[in-house]
């Protein structure tokens, strides 16, 4: 019965750590936030991607390329 268990929860595991590598493309990732933010009826905003290791004020609405690149939104158009 132990065993049964311990190979339900490797199982497990191993599924949700495939589905958690799976990698995002950027502009895929980008695009679908900007959907979200128009169906909502923001206006007036800019959506950037920049690398996960850079500094920014802006808030971070998502990351991608497997926690590589993050997407930041910021109030305002782009200059």
């Amino acid at each position: 019965m132990k065993i049964a268990v311990a190979l339900t929860v490797v199982v497990m595991v191993l599924a949700s750590s495939i589905a958690f590598a799976e990698i995002k493309p950027c502009d895929e990732l980008k695009g679908e936030i900007d959907a979200k933010l128009q169906a909502k009826g923001v206006v007036n905003y800019t959506l950037e991607i920049m690398p996960a290791d850079e500094d920014t004020d802006h808030k971070v609405v998502g990351t991608c390329e497997a926690g590589k690149k993050k997407i930041v939104y910021s109030k305002g158009k782009a200059k």
